[in-house]
């Protein structure tokens, strides 16, 4: 597979990142994370074990997968910082998701904190996968003080209702010096293949994943449709057309 995806100092061939979250079990998580093909997963620090509890999520998916801790629940730069090192020290990686929420309810980011917090850890040494809004001058903000990568939401997290606003995706993507990842919102399949359709780099999906009914054939049908939104992308869509255009030749039919 030569299309692959550069995330950092690492070469991924999986273009989707899966949330562990929500499952009906770890069983089930393994299973979906197994068809999904993820090389990365995500999950916050708050819920990794590091005491060698049974069925800690660090020995669950050891050998399966890139852990990414993320700072969930951090409202404060200083608090995602302080997260940060912990998961640094606690889990020998320096690579993080970087949450800082400015509303509880929304669970919007909070942009001044967010980019501070990036800012602090990227000179600190940290690979940042920094989550934001849709909003391409946050991005560029958060590329300009050392994120490795933008993860812009679609929608509101977990809402399930998929890219609300592609225009604006597909400006971040084009104008981003790092990789655009889709994050939040998606619902799926087609939501995951439209971010890819948009030039997002990779999509990281949880609930549509965890909270489906059949959570290991979601993570299969988002796999195949990261796959066929990436494929598209590199094909090139014909351009739209208000009138019709005839696909057969116009000369020679009977009776002419």
């Amino acid at each position: 597979m030569s299309d692959l995806l550069q995330l950092a100092d690492q070469t991924l061939q999986s273009r989707l990142l899966l949330g562990t979250a929500g499952y009906p079990n770890n069983q089930v998580l393994l299973d979906a994370l197994a068809v999904s093909g993820a090389q990365i997963v995500t999950a916050s620090v708050r819920r990794i074990s590091v005491i060698g509890e049974d069925e800690s999520l660090v020995d669950l998916l050891a050998g399966r997968a890139r852990l990414l801790p993320n700072t969930a629940g951090c409202q404060t730069a200083k608090d995602a910082v302080l997260t940060a090192e912990l998961a640094r020290e606690a889990f020998d990686t320096n690579w993080i998701k970087l949450e800082v929420i400015g509303d509880r309810e929304l669970l919007y980011p909070d942009v001044e904190e967010l980019i501070r917090a990036t800012e602090t850890l990227a000179a600190a040494g940290f690979v940042v996968l920094a989550y934001c809004n849709d909003d391409p001058v946050t991005c560029r903000k958060l590329a300009d003080v050392g994120a490795a990568a933008v993860m812009p939401l679609g929608s509101p997290i977990g809402s399930g209702l998929g890219i609300l606003n592609p225009h604006i995706i597909e400006l971040v993507a084009s104008r981003s010096p790092v990789p655009v990842i889709l994050d939040a919102g998606i619902g799926t399949a087609s939501d995951a293949a439209l971010a890819m359709e948009l030039g997002c780099a990779a999509v990281l999906v949880n609930t549509a994943v965890a909270k489906a009914r059949d959570p290991v054939r979601m993570a299969n049908a988002m796999r195949a449709g990261v796959e066929a939104g990436r494929a598209a992308r590199l094909s090139g869509r014909i351009p739209k057309r208000r009138d019709a255009e005839p696909s057969s030749p116009q000369f020679g039919l009977v009776g002419t």
